[in-house]
């Protein structure tokens, strides 16, 4: 016969031994799913191929992680104000 699994009430949030304990426990958990890759957005952007500058592609680069996304609000904000 197995042994019981060791369990402290102070500590565990139900008696692994007791088999109503832990259906009970796991009926009352919200599951949460993940799916790998990015999460969902309203908007998805669409994909841009182009040539840049490479010395402007490299100062664009150097302003840290996030570059591209401070790219798009700054053409965001050019076409907003009626720069481009």
């Amino acid at each position: 016969m197995d042994k019981p699994v060791v369990y402290d009430p102070d500590v565990d949030p139900y008696d692994p031994n007791d088999p109503d304990a832990v259906a009970a426990y796991w009926n009352s958990v919200d599951a949460v799913v993940r799916r790998p890759g990015r999460p969902p957005v309203a908007v998805r952007r669409q994909a841009l191929t182009m040539r840049m500058d490479p010395r402007l592609l490299a100062y664009l680069r150097a302003t840290g992680k996030g570059w591209q996304s401070r790219l798009h609000r700054l053409i965001e904000d050019a076409v907003a104000e009626g720069r481009l």
